[in-house]
């Protein structure tokens, strides 16, 4: 009997609470890190928006009930999901289309389907798209259930604002485990990807009683943002968050910051509190420091809300409940 109950936990590591360990499908699905990146590559080769969309669906996900892939619920007649909140709404659909295509492809191997969760395929998605747009690889923790709640209503105060200022961030990370440190690594995810001019469009036309540029701006880098982002543009018009080098992973971030080129106030305001500023001074000049910081929180973003036993299940299909 005893070895009849090993052999289940083995072949069935979900029935019990087990906590994140990087080999968690070494004994049914072995080679499912590779099957998740062979995927991830075919999509990234198709669209870079791969990359940014893949990463931002992770932290929005993992901020708003812990990383158990509740933000890949479609809404229904009687329920609206956590996708469908204003906040989520500017969400990829490339970054759901990466998860579904590699949970489709783990789900096709003999032994693998119904074995792997939409959570852990979302870690893993995005550990690649990291790596394959020149970020560091790393080995990513694994034994998430998919949850079994998605609400709008959920959402609401869970996400980090572009004009939040020091305290607000550190406020919000902190209700999640997260440290400044972790933090400021984080939000140098903002090297790859794009924003809607009205997400920043205040610190162009409308800052402060004085209506004029935030002073915190480099002079240049705002001028090209208003010929970019008129007052009358389109608030769905978008522009890269790195001006040097969008489609790269690095630490181009932090010397953006250091010349005043932070897109948002929360990006800015970085380097301009005194806090923050030596972090950003370092990994600025130091690109190892900075890739091996956000390793670490990476690793401790994923960790956030972790379902096990009986608080969440292996969906058969990510945007639907079982």
């Amino acid at each position: 009997m005893f070895l009849l109950l090993v052999n289940l936990f083995l072949l069935h590591p979900y029935l019990s609470s087990a906590q994140l360990r990087q080999d968690f499908y070494a004994n049914v699905c072995p080679n499912v890190e590779n099957i998740v990146k062979e995927a991830v590559t075919t999509k990234f080769l198709q669209t870079f928006t791969t990359v940014p969309a893949t990463l931002r669906l992770f932290f929005h996900d993992c901020f708003v009930q812990g990383c158990d892939a509740s933000v890949m619920i479609a809404s229904t007649p009687n329920n609206e999901a956590e996708k469908d909140h204003p906040e989520n709404l500017s969400l990829a659909g490339d970054g759901f289309d990466t998860v579904i295509k590699a949970k489709a492809a783990v789900d096709a191997v003999p032994g693998c389907t119904n074995q792997v969760s939409c959570a852990d395929i979302l870690a893993m998605a995005t550990r690649d798209v990291i790596a394959l747009s020149g970020g560091p690889s790393y080995a990513v923790e694994l034994g998430r259930l998919d949850g079994l709640s998605s609400t709008s209503s959920s959402v609401g105060g869970k996400l980090p604002k572009p004009d939040f200022n020091l305290n607000q961030l550190n406020s919000m990370f902190s209700d999640n485990g997260i440290s400044q440190i972790d933090m400021i690594a984080l939000s140098a995810a903002h090297t790859l990807g794009f924003s809607h001019c009205d997400q920043f469009s205040n610190r162009l036309y409308n800052f402060s009683t004085s209506n004029k540029v935030d002073p915190t701006l480099n002079k240049t880098y705002a001028a090209q943002l208003m010929l970019q982002c008129p007052q009358k543009v389109d608030p769905e018009v978008a522009i890269d968050m790195d001006p040097s080098t969008p489609q790269e992973f690095d630490n181009v971030y932090f010397t953006n910051l250091q010349q005043g080129m932070g897109l948002f106030t929360s990006d800015q305001v970085l380097f301009t509190d005194d806090r923050s500023k030596p972090t950003i001074d370092t990994w600025a000049s130091d690109t190892t420091a900075f890739e091996k910081a956000f390793v670490t929180a990476m690793t401790n973003l994923g960790r956030v809300g972790v379902k096990t036993g009986s608080q969440g299940n292996i969906r058969s299909d990510c945007s639907v409940f079982n």
